[in-house]
């Protein structure tokens, strides 16, 4: 009697260490990186990730996120599979997938609800197709915002007051473009190194949506804020091609559902940052410059768009810049 319970607690005790270590083996550890602070826009994105593929899989997949890391290295190391997944603006895809560069022409988009209204619609999902071929599958459109101008030199109220000026910009040929057609001297470097730089006087300024500037504590190094809104820039959440070709059909829906979750989330953030930015930046000491007339800017830009015609072609701009759902 007493061996039979003997082999009886053996037995419980193999069963349920073989269950832990089934349990424990079946975890798959997928490692994110996104360019900012945590609590930015972009950790919210992350953590909302995070979230909704351990209830999904009930505890199969755990992201472990790190923040502040150099966008195009991430793209790169998520391209080659030895990151899994990124939360990333769309500034430096366009060196991985050209067409997606696009997105990132000055006032292409009108406001939020033509921006969402495009990528979330028939243009934005077929550009999503594109990633595979390049060794990445893209999950998700999210959202950094509208881009503003910050510098520690002089107020900007017309595309004159821009002239000379050392603006840090991503690694964007779109972007530059854009900048030296107004005179600016586009200075393009890796946004964990932008704050140190204007610190030191390097740049003279750069340009993010609010929810960057906040999050990044912009308002320490930088005086003035023109709120020209020059660029929609969207974010994307992306994943290592070979991470997500080792998912079941299954598991892949699931990490698309996830990530739409995500990318809502990331929305909603920027909203709420957007809401009281400003405020917030003006309370930190921040000169903001509201009067931009916008239509001169675009005025100036004018060879700049010929340009990304000849580029993009002029029918796909014009795509767009008028869609309607």
């Amino acid at each position: 009697m007493k061996m039979t319970r003997w082999v009886a607690a053996c037995a419980l005790t193999l069963s349920t260490t073989f269950a832990f270590a089934a349990s424990s083996q079946a975890e798959t550890v997928l490692q994110l990186g996104h360019p900012t602070a945590s609590a930015s826009h972009y950790g919210v994105a992350a953590a909302t990730l995070a979230d909704e593929l351990a209830k999904r899989s009930n505890g199969k997949f755990k992201v472990v996120s790190t923040p502040n890391g150099a966008e195009r290295e991430m793209i790169e190391s998520a391209q080659i599979g030895t990151l899994d997944l990124v939360v990333t603006s769309t500034g430096p895809v366009g060196n991985f997938v050209p067409e997606v560069a696009i997105v990132d022409i000055p006032f292409l988009f009108k406001d939020y609800q033509h921006a969402r209204a495009v990528l979330d619609g028939p243009i934005g999902q077929d550009m999503l197709k594109l990633f595979p071929a390049k060794g990445i599958e893209a999950l998700a459109w999210g959202e950094n915002g509208f881009r503003h101008i910050t510098n520690s030199k002089r107020p900007i109220n017309t595309p004159a007051d821009a002239k000379g000026l050392k603006v840090r910009t991503m690694e964007n040929q779109v972007h530059m473009t854009a900048f030296r057609q107004l005179g600016v001297l586009p200075t393009p470097m890796a946004f964990t190194e932008v704050f140190t730089a204007l610190q030191q006087g390097t740049v003279d300024g750069q340009e993010n949506p609010i929810p960057v500037i906040t999050s990044s504590k912009f308002a320490q190094v930088q005086k003035y804020l023109t709120m020209t809104g020059h660029v929609y820039s969207p974010a994307m959440i992306l994943m290592a091609k070979s991470t997500y070709d080792g998912l079941s059909a299954d598991e892949q829906k699931m990490f698309h559902e996830a990530a739409a979750v995500a990318a809502k989330a990331m929305r909603e953030k920027v909203a709420s940052v957007e809401a009281n930015g400003v405020a917030e930046l003006r309370a930190a000491g921040m000169e903001v410059i509201t009067d931009v007339d916008r239509t001169k800017f675009q005025e100036a830009l004018e060879p700049a768009y010929a340009e990304y015609s000849k580029k993009f072609g002029k029918d796909k701009i014009d795509q767009i810049r008028n869609y309607a759902p």
